[in-house]
């Protein structure tokens, strides 16, 4: 009998909450608590994990100017969610956390370092969501005009995640043999230098921390490029797409798929999660009418452009509202965003992409729990799975929401069998590549 379950994760930033919503912390606490809460919901609802996205500056893009960024704190002000895994780690038992770290800024040798001494702390639920920054902003808080150019990103950080996986390869299994009757601690032969020599990264190894308890964290991927495909099927455990229809849903799988089995793996090993955000009320009704009062909200639309313009370094603001958006818009930034809009807003205007498509992106999933819950069935039995990454509308973060989805959505999703149901099962000692490769 196959098997019918997906896989859930949710995408979260390190910002501020909700501040100026209701249903808030009015944007008061930075001490990670609104997090933990979070995932102590997420880890009771059986979410496999949260992808912690991260980026290095303040965003200038819209308009020119830090002003709209700052005044909606879009993804600006920001902490480092590394640092952060340990103490959700701490409050949960199997949930995973991957944490973002960019390979344009971060030096190959503390990055293997960094991720596997969390894999340690979390004790082997952490992974690594690589990514290579869309920024040139970001690119001169570390001493440069620019980032390099989009293809060559992809292809250092090819070559980076090489590195990285060496690096944590450069201790066999079985290197730490505790031997009190030799008080030896480590078997050197087992230890190794690793000698790279590429084209853009040396590093003689090996790495100074034990192998962690997954020895090799598990690697994450989101890009809709076709360079950032190839990498997240050459390395990724899991991967983020970006699509949009069902039909796309089902031809972004397969080609992960198809460059995972080119590169000799196993293509069940790699998850795909598409990026959701479903509209949930008590009624099909009352959920409409709170996508209807989230488009009307006078603010909407410039929040809307500033997070694309954040994410594709083009400036939105730019732009007439009321007329289609040009067809020759190119970025060094992250392309499959921009493809995927482009795309998407072919004979509407500007504003009729924004607010039209509200609830209804990956197949009107607005309503009820119950008429949610049927279209995420319809949609992963026709693109084959692999699961679902949740996340509040304008990416902002959001308690109540969680509950919504974890104590509404969830629950109805769990009596079809399409969800894992591991209550009151032993919550302990799962490391994060098992449960994504559970089913």
């Amino acid at each position: 009998m196959t098997d019918r379950r997906f896989h859930l994760g949710w995408f979260l930033n390190y910002t501020v909450d909700g501040w100026d919503e209701q249903w808030s912390d009015g944007g008061h606490d930075w001490s990670g608590e609104v997090y933990v809460d979070i995932a102590r919901q997420l880890d009771r609802a059986g979410f496999d994990y949260v992808l912690l996205e991260d980026k290095l500056m303040v965003a200038d893009t819209y308009g020119g100017s830090f002003e709209a960024e700052l005044r909606h704190a879009q993804h600006s002000p920001k902490l480092d969610p590394a640092p952060l895994v340990p103490l959700l780690a701490q409050a949960t038992d199997r949930l995973g956390f991957i944490v973002t770290l960019s390979t344009s800024f971060y030096p190959p040798y503390l990055l293997a370092r960094l991720v596997s001494t969390l894999d340690h702390l979390s004790r082997g639920r952490v992974g690594w969501n690589i990514v290579t920054s869309a920024e040139d902003r970001a690119a001169q808080n570390f001493g440069h005009d620019t980032l390099p150019e989009h293809d060559l990103r992809y292809e250092k950080a090819d070559e980076y995640v090489d590195l990285v996986r060496r690096l944590w390869g450069s201790w066999e299994p079985g290197a730490v043999v505790r031997d009190r009757t030799t008080r030896t601690y480590i078997d050197h032969t087992k230890v190794h230098d690793i000698d790279f020599e590429g084209r853009f990264y040396r590093s003689r190894g090996p790495l100074n921390t034990v192998p962690s308890p997954q020895h090799f964290p598990v690697l994450a991927q989101a890009g809709g490029s076709p360079k950032g495909r190839a990498l997240g099927a050459k390395y990724a455990d899991t991967v983020v797409a970006p699509a949009s229809t069902v039909e796309d849903m089902r031809a972004y799988r397969d080609d992960i798929r198809r460059g995972a089995a080119e590169s000799g793996r196993d293509p069940d090993d790699v998850k795909v999660l598409f990026l959701v955000s479903p509209t949930l009320g008590d009624t099909d009704e009352h959920a409409w009418q709170r996508v209807q009062a989230r488009v009307e909200d006078p603010l909407f639309i410039e929040r809307s452009l500033v997070g694309i313009s954040d994410v594709t370094d083009i400036d939105f603001s730019a732009f007439d509202l009321d007329q289609p958006l040009p067809d020759d818009l190119v970025t060094n930034g992250e392309r499959g965003t921009l493809r995927a809009m482009v795309e998407g807003g072919r004979g509407r205007t500007l504003r009729e992409l924004i607010t039209g498509d509200v609830g209804r992106r990956k197949g009107d999933l607005v309503g009820s729990p119950a008429t949610v819950a049927d279209r995420l069935e319809e949609i992963a039995e026709a693109v084959g799975g692999d699961g679902f990454l949740f996340h509040a509308p304008g990416l902002r973060v959001s308690r109540k929401y969680v509950i919504e989805v974890t104590d509404g959505l969830v629950p109805e999703l769990r009596r079809r069998g399409l969800v894992r149901d591991d209550r009151g099962t032993d919550r302990t000692g799962r490391h994060l590549r098992d449960a994504l490769r559970e089913f």
